[in-house]
């Protein structure tokens, strides 16, 4: 059941890094790999076709329609079909929000959140219309990429923090929405040292890296594969061999009138009075509430 054989997978920024290993790991699977960067990724084709595997790069921006739309045309002229989405580009233009420039906050939103947008379009019309046309639903899995930053708030990364957020919403709405056409979404909140995030983290360690692109790679190839059937709409932190499933958002309390107007006196007094005596610095979530280090 963990086997990609006869799928056709599409990775986005699978030059290197993670998007790389999570090329690498699904061709390993069976699957056929189209891979997409921004600059040509002819050695990690030339990695899978060494090993036995199949694949072809289609190089250009995510956050264009037109490279969206060469990803599916590539997929299905190419491999007869689309079965995976992996949506992995990014990039970072970290910066404190009272120093963000336009440019800085529309790159991001449009490499990370537009990007995840105009490929999970593209292929859900495809798999919407092969549905309809077969009668029967399909096999279909999209992966997409979060991060930690959606629910922590780095003050640093504003633009990342909100595109990553957007991801996850999008997430919910893909795993709803496709759900009848037999197609999954879920995402993933890697913590992995790339290029991409060598300021965040630093250098890799002597010896075994805890950060390694290796830890993520194969839940990725899990989630894609008909093994992972019954997981949908779900959000994971992947990191040194460690899997945790976020919980969906809970009410932690609330406050009735009996269908009354509120005043503003009657907030301050319940509503204020409930966060009475908290310090202001310590109501974010935090890793520790995470159960994360």
């Amino acid at each position: 059941m963990t086997s990609l054989e006869g799928r056709t997978a599409i990775v986005t920024g699978a030059g290197g890094g993670l998007g790389r290993a999570e090329a690498l790991a699904l061709a390993k699977a069976g699957a056929s790999v189209v891979v997409n960067d921004v600059a040509e990724p002819a050695e990690v084709v030339e990695e899978i076709e060494a090993a036995g595997g199949k694949a072809v790069a289609v190089t250009g921006d995510i956050g264009e329609r037109a490279t969206a739309d060469a990803l599916l045309e590539t997929a299905v002229g190419r491999f007869g079909g689309l079965h995976v989405v992996v949506n992995n580009a990014g990039v970072l233009r970290d910066r404190m929000l009272f120093s963000m420039s336009d440019e800085e906050w529309d790159t991001v939103l449009r490499v990370h959140l537009r990007g995840h947008f105009l490929l999970s379009r593209n292929a859900s019309a495809y798999w919407r219309d092969k549905a309809k046309a077969d009668g029967e639903p399909v096999s279909g899995s999209v992966v997409n990429t979060a991060s930690e930053a959606f629910l922590l708030g780095a003050p640093g990364q504003p633009n990342y923090s909100a595109a990553k957020a957007g991801i996850v919403a999008l997430t919910m709405s893909t795993a709803r929405g496709l759900l009848k056409y037999g197609v999954r979404a879920n995402a993933i909140c890697p913590r992995a040292r790339t290029a991409m995030t060598k300021g965040v983290f630093g250098d890799a360690p002597d010896g075994v890296d805890p950060l390694s692109v290796e830890h993520v790679a194969p839940l990725v190839a899990y989630l894609a594969s008909p093994a992972a059937s019954k997981i949908n709409g779900q959000v994971f932190v992947v990191h040194g061999g460690m899997v945790a499933l976020l919980a969906p958002p809970s009410v932690e309390q609330r406050f009735d009138t009996g269908n009354q107007v509120w005043s503003q006196g009657e907030l301050a007094e319940r509503l204020g009075g409930y966060f009475d005596g908290r310090d202001a610095d310590r109501m974010f979530v935090t890793p520790e509430v995470l159960s994360l280090p």
